[in-house]
């Protein structure tokens, strides 16, 4: 009877290994696709919304969001290097630094599906870029300035990422769309996605340019510290602010009248549609692919008289 005994719990552990063989490889077999944010900032929730909105949509992959641990090109290249290792089969990234991450890029799109955000790489292998077009937000940002300073003024910029592409149109767009008249924007100050920093370079500019009568946040977090060192200074009010995204901070400050006005974006259709995308792509389904490779997501002002409705509509997405 011990024999016996002995072969039925061989059988049944051999059964058991079997099964999660079979489970194990029916896992390995369910495609993960990433979306690779390029620093940490709220102005990703609702990407993260996008993100698990497709999801819910499509259980037969993993998506995941990803923040590198700062806002470096090495670091972001990295995060996307352990990515591929781990068989992720598309990866959808914000570049840090596209001017200076080709060949990693590049890379990155030799192994896996590529596909960009918010700050595009055109000149590496990318699949498509889908998100906004910079140089029109740029320009929406120039017609807020132009409808609060009808009578000109001098503007300083804040920005995180100076060598980003995102950063370079939405000021290359703000300059076009200022031209001919009596406003100017004379500086644009970087921070590297340091929030503290951020702050103090607004603080800086406010000693350094006393004759400033304009500020304008280009990333989502840019315009809450702007309106933090006005406050602390007594000056919220005095100096136009123009805003970027949707930061509760920017909205309520254009709610009560402090900023004029703010350039949002849609985060949570970049991740939503880019998701749905690259699994269609993955699957050899090329018509999204437009022919020039863009896929703009418009971007829209949103003034006083519109941002209750925009909160709600966020709230929604959110599903709060």
């Amino acid at each position: 009877m011990k024999p016996m005994k002995t072969n039925a719990a061989l059988f049944i552990a051999g059964l058991m290994l079997s099964v999660a063989s079979v489970t194990s490889s029916h896992a390995a077999d369910k495609p993960t696709l990433a979306f690779v944010v390029n620093g940490a900032s709220d102005f990703w929730k609702a990407a993260e919304a996008g993100v698990k909105k497709a999801q819910a949509e499509m259980p037969d992959y993993t998506m995941e969001l990803k923040y590198p641990e700062q806002a470096s090109v090495a670091v972001q290249q990295r995060l996307m290097d352990d990515l591929v290792s781990a068989g992720v089969k598309g990866i959808m990234v914000s570049a840090v630094d596209p001017k200076t991450s080709t060949d990693g890029l590049n890379k990155i799109g030799s192994q896996t599906a590529l596909f960009t955000t918010d700050s595009d790489a055109p000149q590496t292998n990318r699949v498509a870029y889908i998100g906004s077009s910079n140089i029109d937000a740029g320009k929406q940002a120039a017609e807020i300035a132009k409808k609060a300073m009808p009578d000109g003024g001098k503007c300083i910029g804040f920005v995180g990422l100076l060598g980003a592409d995102n950063a370079k149109e939405r000021i290359q767009g703000m300059k076009d769309g200022l031209k001919g008249t009596k406003i100017e924007l004379t500086d644009v100050r970087g921070d590297d996605i340091d929030q503290t920093r951020a702050k103090k370079n607004v603080e800086d500019a406010l000693v350094a340019s006393p004759d400033v009568t304009c500020m304008v946040g280009f990333y989502s977090y840019n315009t809450p510290r702007i309106y933090e060192a006005l406050r602390d200074a007594g000056k919220l009010g005095q100096i136009t602010v123009v805003g970027f995204d949707d930061d509760p901070i920017t909205l309520g400050g254009v709610k009560e009248g402090t900023v004029a006005a703010t350039v949002v974006q849609q985060p949570f259709e970049w991740a939503y549609q880019g998701m749905k995308l690259m699994a269609s792509y993955l699957k050899g389904d090329m018509s999204g692919i437009p022919e020039n490779k863009l896929i703009i997501i418009p971007t829209v002002i949103v003034g006083k008289d519109d941002v209750d409705a925009y909160a709600a509509n966020l709230k929604a997405m959110a599903g709060k």
